[in-house]
């Protein structure tokens, strides 16, 4: 099979336990760019923070973000973007405000999050360090529903931080009950992604695939979370990361090496390197465009 467009997820699969990018992830990249192969990151990140990455990795083709609800390569001028409206925002922070978990709106200009204090101290580590970078507005308010009264926004996404399984669960039944309007993704078993109905990571990469002509029996995709199984499955090649769960490998087709041991650089060049550049498959003519 003939892959013609890479797409990776960024926390867990391109970045190390310290928040950065090896040298061999960045060559991996540049050899496979070389060969006309687009290349992408998706992601529940806000988009100014995995333009930070992009830029890092010299990654110019539109990104998917927000879990899919915005998908660009600049801010100002978005090729797909989906909002949750105002009044299913504010009702959705009412209901999940009488329970105790961190909220955070997550606009592409901007995150609004409420002041609860997190006693998982690992927890309020990854909320307040998310790697968005230092021009992307985070505010806190005392009463999230008390601003957005005043202030309505229409975001993207809305995260969710619990400390305890049992409030995820309970909020997950009661969220999907209550609002037709919205999915809810759960990455792990403290937290939740909210999305406008419809988005989801996978349907933003079939999104820019359609845009690019691209097919998913022509994507690879490597990840690691609970949110990248659909991907995976979905993928002409998937790759799990030897750090992921064990339900997130069964669902792959291939599993490399973890995020401390380059396993995006292991994989990449292992596979890569026996497929011929793009465009001189399309001068012999094996593939149409």
């Amino acid at each position: 099979m003939i892959y013609r467009l890479l797409a990776l997820n960024i926390d867990g699969t391109l970045l190390q336990s310290n928040g950065k990018i090896h040298k061999s992830t960045r060559e991996a990249i540049e050899y496979v760019q070389q060969k006309g192969i687009y290349v992408t990151l998706v992601t529940s990140r806000s988009f100014p923070s995995a333009k930070k990455v992009a830029k890092a990795l010299k990654i110019t083709a539109p990104l998917i973000t927000h879990q899919g609800a915005f998908i660009a390569n600049t801010l100002e001028k978005p090729v797909y973007v989906k909002r949750i409206n105002e009044d299913i925002t504010y009702d959705t922070i009412r209901f999940l405000e009488a329970l105790p978990c961190q909220i955070r709106l997550v606009h592409e200009q901007f995150s609004l999050a409420n002041k609860l204090k997190l006693h998982n101290q690992l927890l309020a580590k990854t909320v307040f360090t998310s790697g968005d970078p230092v021009f992307y507005s985070q505010q806190f308010v005392s009463t999230l529903s008390e601003y957005l009264h005043d202030q309505p926004v229409t975001p993207p996404k809305i995260e969710v931080y619990f400390e305890d399984e049992r409030d995820l669960n309970d909020a997950i039944q009661a969220l999907r009950k209550m609002f037709t309007e919205i999915d809810v993704i759960q990455l792990d078993s403290l937290r939740l992604d909210i999305v406008p109905a419809g988005v989801s990571k996978l349907t933003g990469l079939s999104y820019l695939g359609n845009q690019l002509g691209i097919k998913r029996s022509e994507m690879v995709y490597i990840g690691d979370g609970l949110d990248d199984i659909p991907l995976i499955e979905a993928a002409g090649l998937g790759v799990s990361m030897w750090n992921a769960d064990f339900e997130v490998k069964r669902s792959s087709d291939w599993v490399t090496r973890s995020k401390n041991e380059h396993g995006v650089a292991y994989m990449v060049k292992e596979h890569f390197r026996k497929q011929q550049p793009i465009e001189f498959l399309r001068k012999m003519k094996i593939i149409k465009n």
